[in-house]
Formats: C-alpha cells, structure tokens, sequence
C-alpha cells in the first residue's frame, strides 16, 4: 500500500480536521494508518464502509466477496454504514508524493493515487528504448532533443495535420513524433505477437495523465493501405500517459491483419492529431 513517508512504528503525521476544538479547523495529529485499511483486504478505506451489528468493518468492495456475511461473527454486513469511520477518513489529509518536487496540495486519504496520476509534479519517463531519464513533463521534452542529436529519425509535426509515416517490419514499429509550436510527444507505436494475427496500432502523448488544464485533450486520425485495402480508425481521445507500455495493447488501437501485410518488408500509415476544444 502506497502512503506517506513513515516515522518509527510506522506512525504517520497527518491533517486532522477538528472544527469546534480549533480556530483554524486543523489540528496535528500521529496516527498508524493500517488503522485505515479495511481489515479483510488491507487495502485502503474508502467511503462507503461498512459494518455488522457486532461493529465489525469491511469495504465496499470485500462485501459481495463475503456474500454479505461479516468473517468475524457471520453476521450480516454490507447493509449498514458506519458512519464514524467514514467522518474520520474524510477527516484525513495526506500530502501529495511529489511534495518534495514542489507539489503543496494535500489529499483525502485513500485517493493519493487519483490526485498522482493528474499532478503537473509527477515524473514523466523517457519514450526512447534502453533511456533511463524522467523528470517532470516539461523538462521531458527538452530532454528529448538530446536523441535527435544523435541521429534519431523522429519527426516534427503540426495539429491537424496528416503526416506520412514509413515502417520496416524488421523490427517494433516505434516512432516519437514532436509537436511544433507547444513541443508535445507523441508517440506512434506498433505492437505484435511475433506478426502471428498481425499489429496494434497506438497513438500516445507523454505527459501527466490526464491532466487537460495543463497539456490538453487530443483526438488521432490513423490509416493505412497496404495492396489495395485500407483501414481507418479514428479515436475521440489520445491516451496520456507517463511512461509508455509496449503490452499488447487491450482497448483504442488499430488493428492490421497479417493477411494484408502478406509479404510486405513495410508499410505506410498517416497519423493526424488534432487539439480537442475544452
């Protein structure tokens, strides 16, 4: 379980609210947060929690698990709110991971990841194979042109505009693509099972994720034509990502059947991403 940096006995500074003892609402506390964790799961707590008459505590999610029948007592469970536990989790405040990066909010607990995966202080990885750098999504980009210098062959392209790309099946399809005017990255992948069914097309940007105030939503228009057959695909939204996976992708990719790339050594798409409006 992630959480804040721990002292001895894993006690944990955290933000208690206290609004009648307190002029200003808050007030320092030491707590252990394995008194947060569901005790069936050991997962974080999060609202609704529930209890058995005997007082005993599950989470949402572990309450179907037991078909609603409390593990300590048998007694049902899933049916009444616990309340009390619920007012001090919402209670509770934890400071973002990346404070040590700049980041000054502090997060309900159980919900640190949530505010992780949108904070413009999350570290961004590196898109180039075997590079090992991450830092924050701006200085990313600065850092990418450290590869171009040394002979890469990725491309610069402009919103809304189609841009031809030519890929070998010698090898992963993989190519970075660098936004003009704003110097975002995008990244054009390919993945394959060994070119068994054929190859997923994907279309990533690199950057916290999915944080629109500060990098922005995108659509992609992909297409290819290999021996007279064409595919389009179309995605109403980019995927944003931190660090880039090369998994057979499961959802928003475009799929080219190896019974059209035939004998071809290679192939052609034309990608085009385009800036949705907020």
């Amino acid at each position: 379980m992630e959480c804040a940096s721990s002292d001895v006995n894993d006690l944990s500074n955290v933000h208690l609210h206290n609004r009648q003892r307190t002029d200003d609402n808050t007030r320092l506390a030491m707590l252990d947060l394995d008194f947060l964790d569901c005790p069936i799961c050991v997962e974080p707590f999060t609202i609704p929690i529930f209890q058995c008459d005997n007082g005993h505590l599950a989470c949402s999610s572990c309450c179907p698990k037991l078909s609603y029948k409390c593990p300590s007592c048998a007694l049902p469970i899933g049916h009444n709110r616990c309340r009390a536990m619920e007012s001090v989790l919402e209670s509770i405040l934890i400071p973002c991971s990346n404070a040590k990066l700049g980041c000054t909010k502090n997060v309900s607990y159980g919900k640190e990841s949530t505010h992780e995966k949108e904070c413009i202080f999350s570290l961004c990885f590196c898109p180039i194979p075997n590079c090992n750098h991450r830092g924050l999504f701006k200085d990313l980009y600065s850092h990418f042109d450290v590869h171009r210098n040394i002979g890469r062959d990725d491309s610069h392209f402009a919103f809304g505009k189609y841009m031809e790309i030519r890929f070998g099946l010698s090898e992963t399809p993989f190519m970075v693509m660098k936004e003009y005017k704003e110097g975002l990255l995008f990244v054009v992948q390919c993945h394959s099972k060994a070119q068994e069914t054929g190859l997923y097309v994907t279309v990533s940007c690199i950057s916290i994720a999915p944080s629109s105030l500060e990098v922005g939503n995108f659509s992609c228009h992909i297409s290819t034509t290999v021996a007279k057959r064409t595919i389009l695909y179309t995605s109403m939204k980019v995927k944003n990502t931190q660090k880039l996976s090369f998994k057979i992708p499961q959802e928003d990719f475009m799929f080219i059947p190896s019974y059209i790339l035939g004998g071809y050594r290679q192939f052609e798409l034309e990608v085009c991403v385009s800036k949705l409006n907020h």
